[in-house]
């Protein structure tokens, strides 16, 4: 399936902002069964300097610098992402025993892997009542289907409630309250699977929504997400799960940034000089090829 993507950023400040520097993690990654065939990236105004590298976990990182004063930012990414993934095949993987010895055994030295994701990121390290959260999904079967049935868990016995959590909400808070959004979500299998051995990545990007039967599509209505990717041997890699839908990760997930949790793939980060708040908006939309095109998908197409 081919995608055409469009996200728009946009902040208000009162008052405005003198400087500021900004990280932006936002254009889709070329791998994990997806290729990135076109981007654009519009930012208003125009800033000073604008650098682009890749970091340790490979995800595309943009450097921007605003030296004038300015009273707004908008950021709007255009991309067009082939997606070909197929679903993994559970069944096959190892015992979590295997696994959790090779993971040890690996000697990677990217930031995807298996030693750089099993421990403790700035945001979210193992944790035992998660672990056996996990691990009473994985009692009754094998490990792959098992990492499924403890994404189903988490769809079925959490709520899923906007506004409840922040950046500082704890996968202690989540487990207790049994609320969350697909962050937290993500965060919790996550603290989970490390403490029992299995390397884990905390994967966003985008995913696409249906509208209801007989309605068109509701611009700006799909969604960023977040979703989890565990590793299941050297033969099968990493497997992407989605605990807020409780399903493994299919054609409809777009990846963008893959680190050790939020903290290392937060779309928008860095520092402006204010005396004052901000809002902001966001608003995304994930067209299917076999849908009729939009007149902003014509940016992307060749010149």
């Amino acid at each position: 399936m081919r995608y055409d993507i469009r996200l728009r950023i946009g902040y208000d400040y009162a008052p405005p902002v003198r400087d500021a520097r900004h990280v932006l993690r936002l254009t889709p990654r070329t791998d994990r069964g997806q290729t990135l065939e076109a981007a654009r990236l519009v930012i208003h105004p125009t800033p000073s300097e604008h650098r682009v590298d890749h970091c340790f976990f490979g995800n595309r990182t943009e450097h921007v610098l605003l030296r004038a004063p300015h009273a707004s930012l908008s950021v709007t990414l255009m991309a067009r992402v082939g997606v070909a993934r197929g679903l993994p095949a559970l069944d096959t993987a190892p015992p979590l025993c295997e696994v959790v010895e090779a993971a040890a055994l690996s000697r990677g030295a990217d930031g995807t892997a298996p030693a750089f994701l099993s421990a403790a990121g700035r945001l979210v390290a193992p944790q035992a009542d998660a672990g056996a959260f996990i691990r009473q999904s994985l009692s009754a079967g094998s490990l792959g289907p098992g990492l499924l049935a403890a994404a189903r868990a988490i769809r079925d016995e959490f709520a899923y409630e906007p506004g409840f959590s922040d950046l500082t909400t704890s996968v202690t808070t989540v487990l207790r309250e049994k609320r969350g959004v697909c962050q937290d979500f993500a965060h919790l299998m996550i603290a989970g699977l490390r403490h029992l051995g299995i390397p884990a990545a905390y994967v966003s990007g985008f995913l696409r929504t249906e509208p209801p039967d007989g309605a068109p599509r509701v611009e700006g209505a799909d969604a960023m997400h977040a979703w989890v990717e565990a590793w299941l041997g050297p033969d099968l890699g990493w497997v992407g799960f989605d605990p807020t839908n409780g399903c493994v990760v299919e054609d409809g997930h777009i990846a963008v940034a893959i680190g050790r949790d939020y903290a290392d793939v937060a779309p928008v980060a860095g520092v402006v000089t204010t005396m004052g708040g901000q809002a902001a908006f966001h608003a995304v939309d994930v067209v299917p090829q076999t849908e009729r095109p939009a007149a902003w998908q014509a940016a992307l197409d060749p010149r």
